[in-house]
């Protein structure tokens, strides 16, 4: 099936023209670029992130998009030092900050946006100013609802540089993109997967795809960094027999809060030689096709997966060529779609050469947002480098003043262009001794040296 032909088979099955027309008056268009923004980064709509330590300081993540004016809103105050360390050792412009009580949800700070009275008109005087775009993690229904409610209060030009919320879920949802990458690309772009809503039907799947390769999983939709799967081996699967596996499904639906309806993934977990994605920038109509922002590799952790942190490719050209070709063409589908801003595809380079996808990120991410970072620090050519969260239990209770000083001269000066490390999601350092850091170098073998042997020797945890 051509481009154009996938992208009206899904706009009428699933109704987008007359889903889109309500919030046409608030998506972003190339004329509104330069508008004051405000940033945040609301992840409420992603099941079990709530799980994850310290989570509600992810939000500060919006911080390292915004620029000189803009605003960026969470439910958490900044690390003391933080924003002082963006403004003028980043050299990323001054920005203010907004918090908000989010209640009961840490992580719904639109909602929150919306049902605090000052608030919202704190938001709609800035949109009164030259009106207002925003920039979230990922487009989800709150947001466009929040950009609705300050565009009521003001009749201002209020846009969110996202996409709506039915294109979203198109990129986000494993079963929507499945059917997006089949419609495109044809069959065989994909580990092979059966998807059902029955307890019995996912048993019976587990089974059959058993006899494909030596693990399968089970996948929730809508999850991220792998918190939705759960992968078993496909000879314990097979010894188990059926009433075994289906208690292995039922298991693992109630861990993780399944209520019946929807759909779940049975898939073949596919051995892989690498796990990399193709970054993209879908531009708003008329202003141009999607941009490449660069091929990764992912670094990722235990049996199921779960991402870490990530560093640009060095797969051979042919891989890239062929993985960089076939995301283009989903790339181009999406944004004729409606989808506008960040966006990445997730792949599998299997043992015998072929590549395959495994699913879409519609959202910024733990890749795009040190790329974003990094291609901001130096506009003139990305030097090589990589991207990774840390945490040590001995990092408990160290404030983010002292992380610094530990680095001393290591640590990135735009102004004085020295130093090798750059911090971010520092929130959760005192309390859980975790962050993000950013090792660069003059080569690969640099930044793994940085990595491994640098960064631990400035944390006092041993080389």
């Amino acid at each position: 099936m051509t481009v154009d032909a996938a992208v009206a088979e899904f706009r009428d099955r699933l109704g987008l023209e007359r889903r889109l027309r309500p919030i046409e008056p608030f998506r972003y268009r190339a004329s509104d670029a330069g508008t004051r923004t405000l940033h945040l980064d609301d992840f409420a709509a992603i099941p079990f992130l709530d799980g994850v330590s310290g989570v509600e300081h992810y939000q500060h993540r919006a911080r390292l998009r915004a620029r000189g004016g803009d605003v960026h809103v969470a439910s958490t105050p900044a690390s003391a030092g933080y924003e002082r360390y963006c403004r003028d050792v980043l050299g990323l412009g001054a920005v203010e900050l907004l918090t908000v009580d989010p209640g009961d949800d840490r992580l719904a700070i639109a909602r929150a946006c919306m049902e605090n009275r000052a608030f919202l008109d704190r938001l709609a005087a800035l949109a009164r100013r030259g009106g207002l775009v925003v920039e979230p993690f990922l487009g989800a229904e709150a947001i466009w609802d929040l950009a609705a409610a300050v565009a009521a209060e003001t009749g201002a030009r209020v846009r969110v540089l996202a996409p709506p919320p039915p294109v979203t879920w198109i990129a986000n949802d494993k079963a929507n993109f499945e059917d997006l990458v089949t419609a495109v690309l044809g069959p065989g772009c994909l580990p092979e997967s059966r998807r059902s809503a029955s307890a019995e039907a996912l048993a019976r799947a587990l089974l059959e795809l058993s006899e494909a390769g030596p693990s399968v999983a089970l996948k929730r939709l809508r999850c991220a960094s792998a918190m939705g799967n759960e992968v078993f081996e496909s000879a314990a699967i097979r010894r188990r027999g059926f009433p075994g596996v289906l208690e292995i499904v039922r298991g693992f639906l109630e861990r993780t809060g399944w209520e019946g309806g929807e759909d779940v993934l049975a898939v073949c977990w596919e051995p892989a030689t690498s796990s990399p994605s193709t970054q993209w920038w879908l531009p708003p109509p008329g202003a141009g096709e999607p941009i490449l922002g660069g091929v990764y590799e992912q670094i990722l952790a235990g049996e199921e997966g779960v991402f870490v942190g990530s560093r640009p490719s060095s797969l051979a050209a042919e891989v890239e060529e062929r993985i960089v070709a076939r995301s283009g063409r989903l790339a181009v589908a999406l944004q004729r779609l409606g989808y506008v801003g960040r966006c990445s595809f997730d792949h599998l380079v299997l043992p015998d050469g072929r590549v395959v996808f495994t699913e879409c990120n519609g959202r910024w991410g733990g890749t795009s947002t040190p790329m974003n970072l990094v291609d901001r620090l130096y506009p003139g050519g990305r030097p090589p480098y990589q991207a990774q969260a840390f945490v040590h239990p001995e990092l408990v209770g160290t404030t983010f003043q002292q992380l610094l000083a530990r680095f001393g001269d290591t640590v990135l000066d735009r102004g004085s262009e020295t130093g090798r490390f750059l911090f971010y999601n520092v929130g959760p350092l005192e309390e859980f001794g975790k962050f993000d850091v950013v090792a660069l170098g003059s080569s690969r073998a640099h930044v793994e040296e940085l990595m491994t042997r640098e960064l631990p020797r400035r944390l006092g945890l041993g080389a």
